[in-house]
């Protein structure tokens, strides 16, 4: 397998990204702006080297690249804060693996699905409350359950009947495993990728993934979630969209999609679905 080289984004203050202005085409270099939350293995901030990289971040360099921008640069902002931010113009793109999801679709323009996961857990070492699954949580009033603010999993585990009084509500990852950590709460959840990072990267025997984890079902349906890039809603940002998915398109064909996400952790399993579209989950 090609060895892929993973180019980290410059992290930029909100005022630095507001000086350049409209000089996006300006200079010798064509800049796109493009913001992730912190959660890796998604996009997140390299701490040594400074750096924001992570899997769908380096996707969209190879497919703006491939476009003609030279210049990226990336900044991280929270997670429920993205499409907020893109259409206020503070990037020109969210490239955090956001599942594609009708509410969602309403308020920001979705590109073509690039990658696919579903849930994951993580608990006390030794699982003292024996937790295996989202419905777990759910039987047992007394359990506290970390997620981040703007999550899917807040609606997941509202549905499967978890109490408002049971979650634990953060900005980031880090201060959820931190709740866990602290006690605070007594599960952790996010995507499986997501935790599973995030148990690794705490150097801690205190807490573990679950490695036995129950994907959950909703009404019969497998909560499968679908990430992609998202454009502003205007114009511009629709158009940039299209440019977009038509060089997404010839990235996955050429097989360069799955080498960018193996470098991560992720596997041709969470390839994008040949039988599902983005068009498709925004009326879901």
């Amino acid at each position: 397998m090609k060895k892929v080289r993973i180019f980290g984004f410059l992290l930029l203050s909100i005022s630095m990204l507001a000086a350049c202005g409209d000089e996006k085409t300006g200079g010798d270099a064509k800049l796109i702006r493009v913001g992730v939350a912190n959660e890796a293995p998604y996009g997140y901030m390299d701490m040594e080297k400074d750096e924001v990289t992570g899997a769908n971040p380096e996707i969209a360099r190879a497919v703006f690249q491939s476009m003609g921008y030279e210049d990226i640069q990336g900044e991280v902002a929270d997670f429920g804060s993205l499409i907020q931010g893109v259409n206020a113009g503070n990037f020109d793109v969210v490239t955090a693996g956001m599942d594609i999801r009708k509410e969602r679709c309403e308020n920001g323009n979705f590109a073509d699905i690039e990658i696919q996961y579903g849930e994951g857990m993580a608990v006390a070492a030794g699982n003292p409350l024996n937790l295996r699954s989202y419905e777990d949580i759910a039987k047992n009033r007394d359990v506290k359950v970390a997620v981040m603010a703007g999550a899917n999993q807040i609606d997941m585990l509202k549905s499967l009947g978890v109490d408002d009084s049971q979650l634990v509500i953060a900005d980031d990852i880090p201060a959820n495993i931190a709740a866990l950590e602290s006690g605070k709460a007594d599960a952790m959840v996010a995507t499986d990728a997501t935790v599973n990072a995030a148990v690794q990267n705490a150097h801690t025997d205190k807490i573990i993934f679950v490695d036995d984890f129950t994907q959950p079902l909703i009404e019969g349906v497998p909560q499968v979630a679908y990430g992609a890039a998202v454009f502003p809603l205007t114009e511009e940002g629709e158009q940039l969209r299209d440019e977009y998915n038509e060089a997404l398109a010839k990235l996955i064909e050429s097989g360069e999609l799955l080498e960018i996400i193996e470098a991560f952790g992720f596997t041709e399993a969470n390839l994008p679905p040949t039988d599902i579209t983005t068009e498709q989950r925004c009326n879901m």
